[in-house]
């Protein structure tokens, strides 16, 4: 297929080739991988400037998107990728491999370094999803860092780069720039540009951004950062949301306060114990999808009312396909049984054959995990419904998730993202939460946006 490149998408690619160092916040759909896949192709080809490039990035979308999309263009025919994913013997067979773009799990990024024991030869590093390296204690990243001074290139791709605040930045800009522009150390960072928030005593537990601060900082990584929203570019689908709530019978209710307030639940099947606050919160989150686990590990069944939900919610789709995100395993266990007695076709959406199938619409339900299909994963040729079983406190998670229907190429005029919500339970609390957070994202994106007519350089 021949590539034509929007001009959003030759700014974009101009920018790595000039830039040594580049931080591309793109928004989901806008075409990040072809964008970056050019500007590679170019430097290995037209400038030689690289040899050896290294992609890392999220299991499915190494194993399927990034092969997908250099077999799908024209331009990208002498580009040589080999995918070690898999197993150590498989994975070891890809990198000995002769190629000139070696795609790898961000999973593995520890054992390619210190396991692995081959050389460490790359001269571009690409990271897909630079969010997933905000954990400056993360293995991954304290792998990787150590061989940041060997990489001569780096690109950071991402969407959604502060998902959870500002404090996210750091150690996704200390990996690209080895810490000039926000610091070499997060203590440094956080007295710059934060105060303490929530504290007991001396113990900080989190941090606000200081008066003036988020300016400074956008400031501070405008040289090397380009953003760019969607709608800014392209003709995007109208995006529908909608909430769609259940109510819980008073015996239900009381089961689910009894939890809340004393953090035990006894129930015929089990108890339910919840240990702090954080294990609280996932506790109601399943008490609210309908079942818990209990604390030998079983499972027990509180209600069905989502389930009976997500039932109309797919026959009004008149046998349109549908997406379900669910977050527990217990939701996939009680939903697959459902669509069984129903007779739907469906499939969970993580193996290849699967997705083929969705995009080629012979599944009516596709099931998908947010933590393991939300990163680049292209369904929209599969519909055009997503409906969310249980919701999940992460925005980045949220938002990449909703963009794998919400994207370029998506063939309907609207796409609908439908909300299960039980009715005042921590379902209402984290759409809420969703909501604010998504405002210290648009300010980040709106502060390093691109000027198409501006300068590369």
């Amino acid at each position: 297929m021949t590539y034509t490149a929007h001009e959003y998408q030759q700014y974009a690619s101009d920018f790595i080739e000039t830039h040594p160092v580049a931080a591309i916040l793109l928004a989901c759909g806008l075409g990040k991988t072809i964008i970056t896949l050019t500007a590679v192709h170019n430097l290995l080809f037209d400038s030689f400037e690289v040899r050896k490039v290294l992609v890392i990035a999220p299991l499915r979308v190494a194993r399927d998107t990034w092969p997908a999309e250099i077999d799908k263009w024209d331009h990208l025919e002498l580009l040589r990728a080999s995918v070690a994913v898999g197993s150590t013997t498989e994975r070891l067979s890809a990198l000995e491999r002769k190629a000139d773009l070696y795609i790898i799990n961000r999973e593995n990024v520890q054992w390619l370094i210190e396991e692995s024991a081959l050389p460490f030869d790359f001269d571009m590093v690409v990271v897909d999803e630079l969010s997933s390296f905000k954990n400056h204690r993360s293995k991954r990243f304290r792998a990787l860092i150590k061989r940041r001074p060997l990489v001569r290139r780096i690109v950071g791709l991402t969407g959604t780069p502060a998902s959870n605040g500002l404090i996210d930045l750091w150690a996704q800009f200390k990996l690209l720039d080895k810490g000039v522009r926000l610091g070499r150390f997060i203590g440094s960072y956080r007295d710059a540009y934060f105060t303490p928030d929530k504290r007991n005593g001396q113990i900080v537990f989190s941090y606000k951004v200081a008066p003036g601060a988020e300016e400074r900082i956008y400031r501070a990584i405008d040289d090397i950062t380009i953003s760019m929203k969607a709608q800014d570019h392209i003709r995007m689908p109208d995006l529908v949301s909608t909430e769609y709530c259940v109510t819980l019978s008073d015996e239900e209710r009381a089961a689910y306060e009894r939890l809340r307030k004393d953090l035990v639940l006894d129930a015929s099947g089990g108890q339910v114990t919840a240990a702090n606050a954080a294990s609280l919160s996932g506790k109601l989150l399943q008490l609210a999808n309908g079942a818990a686990y209990t604390d030998d590990g079983t499972t027990i069944a509180i209600h069905d009312r989502k389930l009976d939900a997500l039932e109309d919610l797919i026959e009004a789709a008149n046998g349109q396909s549908v997406l379900v995100a669910y977050w527990f395993k217990h939701d996939l266990k009680r939903i697959t049984g459902r669509l069984e007695k129903l007779g739907l076709s469906f499939s969970n959406l993580d193996s290849s054959e699967s997705l083929v199938k969705w995009n080629q619409g012979k599944l009516q339900v596709g099931l998908i995990h947010p933590a393991s299909a939300g990163h680049g994963l292209n369904l929209q040729s599969g519909g055009n419904c997503l409906i969310w079983f249980g919701l999940t406190w992460s925005l980045e998670l949220y938002q990449q998730t909703v963009a794998r229907l919400w994207r370029q190429g998506q063939q309907s005029e609207t796409v609908v993202v439908q909300h299960l919500i039980t009715e005042n339970t921590i379902d209402e609390r984290i759409m809420r939460a969703l909501s604010g957070k998504a405002l210290t994202q648009d300010a980040l994106i709106e502060a390093v946006k691109a000027e198409l007519t501006g300068s590369t350089r």
